[in-house]
């Protein structure tokens, strides 16, 4: 909800798609018929003492060691189940790519912007959005960063 009200606020084009409850990327992808990468992969993690948001394509993984080196990180681990529901109120996999609605900063791959269209849970595992690329950037502004890697 308060995503949209935000995107509507903000006067962005979006989509909104009502669909069976997914819990992969892939599964996700096959459900809105889009390709794997347009996802907008959100990942909470804790970077030493902090909790931050990293946005990665559906088809890449973050790049832990890389992100480590790059931004000086000595500790970095997926938040946990959780530690995700106490800040949010959802469930990993629910995530939407907008730190800024939960106060975290937020880093994106530059590679996701390879897709015209991003695609994203909204919340709920049956609920996604797809918008474009750029209006994401503008509305959320986040640092862009080289995070992700290609899974083997």
């Amino acid at each position: 909800m308060q995503i949209e009200e935000m995107l509507r606020a903000k006067q962005i084009a979006y989509e909104t798609l009502r669909h069976k409850p997914v819990t992969t990327s892939a599964e996700a992808a096959a459900v809105r018929g889009v390709p794997l990468s347009s996802g907008a992969k959100a990942l909470i993690c804790k970077c030493d003492k902090e909790l931050v948001l990293f946005v990665v394509p559906a088809d890449r993984r973050l790049a832990s060691k890389e992100v480590r080196r790059q931004a000086g990180y000595r500790k970095l681990r997926f938040a946990s189940p959780e530690e995700v529901w106490e800040l949010t109120g959802l469930r990993p996999g629910a995530i939407p790519p907008f730190g800024s609605l939960f106060g975290l900063s937020t880093f994106c791959d530059p590679a996701l912007g390879e897709n015209e269209r991003i695609n994203f849970n909204a919340g709920d595992h049956a609920v996604s959005i797809s918008m474009r690329y750029a209006d994401y950037i503008a509305t959320e502004q986040p640092s862009l960063f080289t995070c992700a890697e290609i899974a083997p």
